[in-house]
């Protein structure tokens, strides 16, 4: 890959809470038009990092590098080329879809005019409930709220903290699909934390795989199971 189109990188990134070392170390690479999968166990270091990615945590030591720019000294720059969701989305559920993207945009500086909030409604498959109350979603629905919201902005990276947690299996292949289609008729790069590591499987070209909070493996999935008899899930597991 050209260093040219890093879109992050992390080199010897740390963070300690009182006794546990939550992130020891952590470097890595993601590319203009990655999928990246952000793989690890519960409490492997992977929400940590990605709120030191984000500006939320503060790191003990190491460096964090967005679209060529240092964090420390470029944070609005960086935001505001980048979409997140983390967890789950935090909505009003007795307001509609569209009065949700409308007033969490207006919360976060953001000039958004209608056209726009529609257009990622119907990126998302939520145009025709763009008017319902979103007390009446599934929590697949919510998700994909929580995506459109990230993507109002037209953001050029997107990071998605464990998407999929918790929804039914055509909740998981609706957020699967989207990544898709914002990944390749889009071109966003997108960063996907998970243990779903069978959905990762499916739609990463790239990978690292994280436990108590160092790399073990990065690398392209393909190479990284040539040759094996087994799928990511059995890799996974006998690395960790």
């Amino acid at each position: 890959m050209d260093p040219a189109h890093v879109i992050i990188r992390i080199r010897g990134l740390s963070k300690r809470f009182g006794d546990i070392q939550a992130v020891d170390g952590l470097n890595l690479d993601v590319y203009a038009g990655d999928v990246y999968g952000f793989l690890g166990p519960n409490g492997s270091g992977k929400s940590t990092t990605i709120r030191m990615m984000l500006s939320l945590v503060r790191p003990d030591s190491g460096t964090i590098e967005l679209f060529g720019l240092p964090l420390r000294g470029s944070r609005r720059a960086i935001l505001e080329r980048t979409g997140a969701l983390i967890e789950k989305p935090d909505l009003y559920d007795y307001l509609t879809a569209f009065k949700n993207l409308e007033i969490l945009s207006a919360y976060a500086g953001d000039k958004v005019i209608s056209r726009r909030i529609m257009e990622v409604l119907a990126v998302t498959g939520l145009v025709k409930r763009a008017h319902s109350r979103v007390k009446t979603f599934s929590k697949g629905m919510k998700q994909r709220l929580g995506i459109a919201q990230a993507l109002v902005g037209d953001p050029e990276l997107l990071i998605l903290d464990e998407p999929t947690a918790g929804l039914d299996p055509q909740g998981v292949k609706d957020i699967r699909d989207l990544i898709a289609t914002l990944n390749h008729d889009m071109h966003k790069t997108v960063l996907i934390s998970s243990h779903q590591l069978h959905e990762i499987e499916q739609v990463a070209n790239r990978m690292i795989i994280i436990d108590k909070g160092h790399a073990v493996v990065e690398g392209e999935v393909k190479e990284l199971l040539k040759d094996r008899d087994q799928n990511l899930e059995s890799y996974f597991l006998n690395l960790t």
